[in-house]
């Protein structure tokens, strides 16, 4: 059953239970932000639903809190970064901070990570750059999750990517690239529902739209979601890993942990862009507008509506600032018992 909880006793309870593992002031309060705001963006798999098995990473010592990130190298507007395996959300957090500064300097930034965690929700990094007026990119690789299109082993990882423009609401694009996250099989299961398609291929070999079975096979170690798009989605979730690890001078997925539940040692980049050098934002906000505009059009009938990527999401966050976050109650329950 779902419940709704307020965003700040969502967040004290975050800051609570980092605490109660040493986790610092600071470090524990960018995680429960972003924890509770993703709930509230109605991306729960990537807030409290995946809180529980976050703190469990913690406890097992594969990630390492309160480390601070160390620059490796730098190229003009290029540099290179050490996460320490420290906290996905805070690494994140401070990565594109830095990329953001170097746009300033230079017009665009790019921090290629290395030796990093898992980021949560890669759209927070989107957000974070698109609210402050610049333009963004991001992804990341993950350990084997899925087999190449045409193969049966996992040799690819999900490898999230994202797109972010400034505007009131920032457009946001963030994607896996396989036909479902981990999160969102998860949120599924646990809501008994079917996937809307086939995302995984399940113990008998053929694709499958049971979340619960996905969730069974994963747990078999059998890592065969199905990329996104199928052979497109393949081969940009290779490219995406092969870009990261040669730029962070990191691992690839195929060496990234697997004997783990958790993405550790992974290898992240971000992006930056300072669009205002090249449009003022009142001209940019205009031209956004009349590329949604455009896009509307295309509703007719009685056809879904039609939103322009991070509309959604916006709209999801002023319901839930009214009404409180939507949580799922054996979720919230584990989560107040850590």
């Amino acid at each position: 059953m779902t419940i709704r909880i307020r965003r700040e006793d969502i967040e004290g309870q975050v800051r609570r239970v980092l605490a109660a593992r040493r986790v610092g002031g600071e470090q524990a309060a960018i995680c429960a932000r972003i924890i509770a705001e993703n709930s509230l963006d109605g991306v729960t798999s990537h807030g409290v639903t995946r809180f529980p098995h976050f703190v469990g990473t913690i406890d097992q010592g594969l990630i390492v809190p309160n480390v601070e990130p160390e620059q490796v190298a730098a190229f003009g507007a290029i540099e290179r970064w050490d996460g320490k395996r420290g906290l996905g959300p805070v690494m994140a957090t401070r990565f594109m901070a830095r990329a953001m500064e170097l746009a300033a300097e230079n017009g665009i930034g790019c921090v290629a990570a290395r030796n990093t965690t898992h980021w949560l929700r890669g759209g927070t990094y989107g957000l974070q750059a698109a609210r402050s007026g610049f333009a963004a990119i991001c992804w990341t690789n993950a350990r084997p999750g899925m087999p190449a299109w045409g193969g049966t082993k996992p040799r690819l990882g999900n490898n999230p990517i994202v797109f972010a423009l400034p505007g009131e609401p920032p457009i946001l694009v963030d994607m896996a690239l396989s036909q479902f996250s981990y999160g969102k099989i998860q949120e599924a299961a646990l809501a008994g529902r079917q996937l809307p398609v086939p995302g995984a291929i399940g113990f008998d070999g053929k694709p499958t739209s049971d979340a619960k079975e996905i969730i069974e096979t994963l747990k078999a170690g059998a890592y065969r979601l199905l990329p996104t798009g199928y052979w497109k989605g393949s081969a940009l979730a290779f490219v995406l890993d092969a870009m990261a690890a040669v730029l962070s001078d990191g691992l690839a997925s195929r060496e990234v942990e697997t004997e783990t539940t958790a993405d550790v040692g992974i290898s992240q980049v971000f992006i930056a862009i300072d669009v205002a050098r090249m449009l003022p934002p009142r001209e940019l906000q205009d031209r956004l507008d009349e590329l949604a505009a455009h896009l509307k059009q295309g509703h007719a009938g009685d056809a879904e509506d039609v939103r322009f990527p991070g509309e959604g999401a916006e709209r999801q966050r002023r319901y839930n600032l009214e009404h409180g976050v939507p949580v799922d109650e054996t979720v919230w329950q584990a989560v107040q018992a850590l």
